[in-house]
């Protein structure tokens, strides 16, 4: 018959062994869950990059479209960094992955801003010719960065990309 000290011991041992498991993948839990406030607490905090609207007549449609191409440059190296990173559960790995999507996140939704808060506000008006043709490609580029947000998935940087374009005729370099 095993002694009760014995048995205690290896209780105790199974207890200790069961609870560093667990206060491990609490940390690791934990850690996501800071990460993931941080982000959002950043986000919440951004600004829209749009010019103001006031309005005080400067305009410069032309920077704002190629504004929106450094972003969505940035949302495809997003994509295929989080898609290189996938299925990687190293510490550094998974920094890496939520630093990225936060980035993708964040240059998305600055091209929704772009739109919404410049485009749609100040330069796409009902007494153009072509209004419900603009007011359509506007608000694709909307959608289709709100499903770039969503997915980690190339084919939305390259539809969103290619939205985006398709406002380039409308905003030619220019003087001023």
């Amino acid at each position: 018959m095993k002694k009760p000290s014995l048995c205690i011991n290896k209780a105790q041992d199974y207890l200790q062994t069961k609870e560093e498991t667990l206060m491990t993948s609490m940390k690791k839990a934990m850690l996501l869950l800071s990460a993931t406030l941080v982000g959002i607490s950043l986000f919440s905090l951004q600004l829209a990059h749009a010019h103001c609207q006031i309005p005080c007549g400067i305009y410069d449609d032309y920077a704002r479209v190629q504004s929106m191409l450094e972003d969505i440059a940035t949302v495809e190296k997003a994509i295929k960094q989080i898609g290189d990173l996938a299925g990687k559960s190293d510490p550094l790995s998974q920094n890496q992955l939520v630093r990225w999507v936060m980035n993708k996140e964040t240059h998305a939704q600055k091209i929704i801003a772009t739109i919404s808060d410049y485009f749609l506000t100040q330069r796409v008006k009902p007494s153009q010719k072509d209004y419900a043709e603009r007011l359509q490609k506007h608000h694709a580029v909307i959608v289709v960065a709100m499903q770039a947000k969503q997915n980690a998935d190339a084919k939305y940087a390259k539809t969103l990309r290619e939205a985006i374009e398709a406002l380039a005729p409308y905003y030619p370099k220019h003087k001023h």
